[in-house]
């Protein structure tokens, strides 16, 4: 009955040991208009503790993340984010943050969108 029980709970182990990835990719739809917004989002992420690759393209405005997901989550990544003023599908910066951002940067106002356009 011991040997059972002791194989059940190495079982166990070993199954919630490999539940979580060291290593997981994820993507993030992210606003921002130019290279300073690349430059301020990928920071943002890489200082989150666990996130080991950030990479936004201004053309898609997805943030592609390499995470240790037993250090990090989205969640905490999207808020480090959302903090220095770049909107996220599921979340939207405070007007407080937003206005932090370079006068470039302001991706809400459809002028500055359509000056980067060119």
């Amino acid at each position: 009955m011991k040997k059972v029980l002791v194989i059940v709970v190495v079982m166990l182990v070993s199954i919630t040991s490999f539940a979580q990835n060291k290593n997981a990719k994820a993507s993030l739809e992210v606003d921002g208009v130019c290279l300073m917004c690349k430059e301020r989002i990928e920071k943002a992420a890489i200082r989150t503790k666990g996130v080991k690759s950030a990479v936004w393209s201004v053309e898609t405005h997805e943030l592609k993340l390499i995470f240790d997901e037993r250090k990090t989550n989205l969640d905490s990544i999207t808020q480090k984010i959302v903090a220095v003023g770049h909107d996220t599908q599921k979340i939207k910066a405070t007007n407080e943050a937003y206005n932090t951002v370079h006068p470039c940067c302001k991706y809400r106002d459809d002028d500055v969108q359509e000056d980067h356009k060119n």
